[in-house]
């Protein structure tokens, strides 16, 4: 088994690559899916939020209120910090749930937002980021997600720079680019990973 660990800036397209490489073959664990099951209504960690954070970060039924309770965190580190605290240990608990599932011989993409950020590169076999422009993240965030100019710089702000992301990259897929080109890049990561992944197994 090859454990994959994709990342990328908010905006930069980490969903397409992934996308792309499942296509080929890969065993996709998407950090943020898993990270909205761990709190979906009725689950211990919704539970744990609840006490936190208070029963305010609730929608009328009784789910979690993603974006009062983004508006509380993004703004103050520590409260962010408390919310991880949570989340987090769920997540990769799942998450490694799930990587013992897969067939010896896969290639597992761990798809992990916040890679560089929490300090995550050793876990993986190889680490591969979706690179982009923070002008051409800006701007998909704007015109794709509706945010507003302040809130996507806001968003880019909270995580790691573009630097400390290439630092831990084994694999650097550049996402500035047209579709049909972002495919071929992936079709030659995919080589490569499969390549990887032989030669794990062979060891």
């Amino acid at each position: 088994m090859l454990k994959v660990g994709l990342t990328g800036g908010i905006g930069a397209g980490k969903s397409e690559v992934s996308r792309l490489l499942v296509g080929r073959g890969a065993v996709l664990i998407d950090a943020d899916r898993i990270a909205r099951e761990v709190v979906a209504p009725g689950t211990p960690g919704l539970a744990a939020v609840v006490e936190a954070f208070g029963p305010d970060v609730l929608t009328a039924d009784g789910s979690l209120d993603r974006p009062k309770l983004g508006a509380i965190v993004f703004a103050d580190p520590e409260r962010l910090a408390v919310l991880n605290s949570i989340v987090h240990p769920l997540v990769g608990a799942r998450s490694r749930e799930l990587e013992s599932a897969a067939a010896a011989d896969a290639v597992v993409v761990h798809d992990v937002p916040l890679l560089a950020e929490n300090g995550l590169a050793p876990l993986y076999d190889v680490v591969i980021v979706v690179d982009t422009a923070p002008e051409t993240q800006l701007d998909r965030l704007v015109r794709l997600r509706g945010m507003t100019e302040e809130d996507a710089r806001a968003r880019m702000a909270a995580q790691a720079t573009r630097e400390k992301r290439l630092e831990i990259a084994d694999i650097v897929v550049d996402n500035d680019v047209p579709l049909d080109a972002l495919e071929r890049r992936v079709e030659e990561v995919w080589g490569d990973l499969v390549r990887r992944a032989q030669r794990s197994g062979s060891n």
